[in-house]
């Protein structure tokens, strides 16, 4: 299909001596798009969502998974999550439990309530929903899982992208039964759009009692991404904002090598297509949100309306790290990945 060709990987060498691969995992007709990724012992598993457009609530929009053993080159045939034909079911966070199996946020829209629904997997082809979740305030997303000594933690934000629309907020979610229950909390509401950190990425360091964050700033800012840490599990948080202006409203994506002691950030550039990281010492950016280094330019993708590409969600994988992205036009986007050496 067209959207086949709205990607080259860069020809460009990293510091370390190795070039970015870009893999298509999913191309068929529709709108393929917000990927989550995760590893699943050697195997990578990626969830998608699929509709017929750049909208999110339509009946049609469901959730598939494929997973590959080869470093993204080739995936098995898709699996389907779930469809509700009365509701539009978008992937929003992935994650793992205590025995390593995958689990994947769904946000359900549509008919009633929005619902926030989990689903783990011990083979990334069947999936079981463990919980649905309506909370107060009702997140618009809720992002990816990590552990701190009070059990899986996620982040959440609420409010319309807009700058003039509603008060915003934003806080976290925890679960002490490995994702069957969540407790929601409020860390920051009525907030403005410039002060609002959306789609968050976290790092647990330390066992969890660290928190790093980058978040993704809103229209109107005029600022870069967020920077939010803490120091106490979760209990409290201080905010900034980073260097990393060359980003508009495009979800980033952390990870961190505890033998380096480095920090990569992977983020989309919407608008010239650029897939982008920075790779940081995370002493040198935790307590300086302004001292991150200049990118890497690491894939290209389509230039049609600059929102209809991006979202990057990463992971580690042995001796290389899995940036699950999406581009093409409004009807129709390819869900790639791009391998890069560490």
């Amino acid at each position: 299909m067209k959207s086949l060709t709205l990607f080259v990987a860069c020809a460009g060498l990293f510091a370390a001596g190795r070039a970015a691969e870009t893999y298509v995992v999913q191309d068929v007709p529709g709108y393929n798009s917000w990927p989550m990724i995760e590893t699943l012992g050697d195997k990578l598993v990626c969830v998608y969502s699929r509709g017929s457009a750049h909208t999110i609530s339509e009946g049609k929009r469901g959730v598939w998974a494929r997973t590959s053993s080869d470093g993204g080159k080739t995936w098995t045939p898709e699996t389907l999550v779930v469809n509700d034909p009365k509701r539009g079911e978008v992937t929003e966070g992935a994650g793992r439990d205590n025995t390593g199996a995958v689990l994947f946020w769904v946000r359900s829209w549509g008919g009633g309530k929005p619902r926030h629904d989990l689903y783990r997997s011990e083979d990334g082809i069947a999936f079981k929903q463990i919980a649905a979740l309506q909370l107060d305030p009702a997140p618009m997303q809720i992002t990816d899982i990590f552990r701190t000594p009070k059990g899986l933690m996620a982040l959440w934000f609420q409010g319309k992208y807009r700058p003039a629309d509603a008060p915003k907020c934003w806080g976290t979610v925890v679960s002490v039964d490995e994702g069957r229950t969540w407790t929601q909390r409020t860390v920051e509401k009525d907030l403005p759009a410039a002060e609002w950190p959306t789609e968050q990425a976290a790092l647990a360091l330390d066992g969890g009692r660290r928190i790093l964050v980058v978040a993704r700033s809103e229209s109107g800012s005029g600022r870069g991404q967020f920077q939010l840490v803490s120091e106490d599990g979760g209990e409290t948080w201080r905010k900034s904002y980073t260097n990393i202006r060359d980003v508009a409203e495009s979800t980033p994506s952390l990870i961190f090598d505890a033998t380096t002691g480095l920090v990569s950030n992977y983020y989309y550039q919407r608008g010239p297509g650029l897939l982008k990281r920075r790779v940081a010492r995370l002493e040198d950016i935790f307590s300086h949100p302004e001292a991150w280094p200049e990118p890497e330019v690491l894939a290209k993708g389509g230039r049609f309306r600059p929102y209809d590409s991006g979202n990057v969600n990463a992971v580690a994988l042995k001796d290389a790290h899995y940036a699950a992205w999406y581009t093409g036009d409004p009807t129709n986007t390819s869900v790639v990945v791009t391998r890069v050496g560490k």
